[in-house]
């Protein structure tokens, strides 16, 4: 397994910006939805679960299922970029600085309102992500390689991860609820539309990007 290039080209420094600070905002809003205690992103109740039963913190726990997710890649011969590497490390740092920060809420209103934030905070974060253009997250190129080594759509191969990854998570205490829900049907959405506002051209412009079946959709 090798490590792509970092590419080179007009506004590098504004797409290294876009890449780290997509990068901590998803933590951040990863943790926002921790806080809210209303359900998780897939990856998130699994992340939960084995901290609950491990006693490290959900950051640790992300760094290290990234790391073997990204072990995964050998066989399916996928080639990380710069934000597949720095995804490892930085969303999960990036989600124990912020539980470290954010007291608790109390009250569902309050609640639900922290829930609304992360998932949008997450869609700026996975607009600004890709954007930059520096390679898949671990797990969207666990998707892309089995879609591409087994035949399987990108829609069946992403779907059989995410419920895999759910059940076990909730079997070893993960949040489950309405925010996991929620965060299902506003993502996709939400992403695209701040795909607008990020993505940059050679021309300095801003461009939607066309979408491909191996493209991925989401930074984890």
């Amino acid at each position: 397994m090798s490590i792509t290039a970092v590419p080179r080209g007009t506004h590098l420094t504004r797409r290294l910006i876009q890449l780290y600070a997509g990068l901590a905002l998803y933590g951040a809003s990863s943790a926002l939805l921790v806080v809210a205690g209303l359900g998780l992103e897939p990856w998130g109740v699994l992340h939960q679960g084995l901290a609950e039963h491990t006693g490290i913190s959900i950051g640790a726990v992300s760094i290290i299922i990234g790391a073997i997710v990204l072990l995964l890649w050998i066989p399916l011969r996928q080639r990380p970029g710069l934000g597949t590497v720095s995804n490892v490390f930085a969303v999960g740092l990036a989600m124990d600085g912020t539980l470290a920060l954010v007291p608790e809420v109390h009250g569902l209103v309050a609640r639900a309102g922290v829930m609304v934030a992360g998932i949008v905070l997450n869609g700026v974060a996975t607009g600004l992500y890709i954007a930059a253009r520096f390679g898949p997250g671990p797990r969207d190129g666990l998707m892309t390689g089995l879609h591409r080594r087994t035949g399987r759509s990108i829609r069946f191969v992403r779907t059989a991860i995410e419920i895999a990854v759910v059940v076990t998570g909730f079997l070893l205490g993960g949040s489950l609820g309405a925010g996991t829900v929620l965060y299902a049907l506003a993502i996709g959405p939400l992403a695209q539309f701040f795909l607008r506002f990020f993505t940059i051209t050679d021309n300095g412009g801003t461009t939607v990007p066309a979408r491909t079946s191996g493209q991925a959709i989401l930074p984890q």
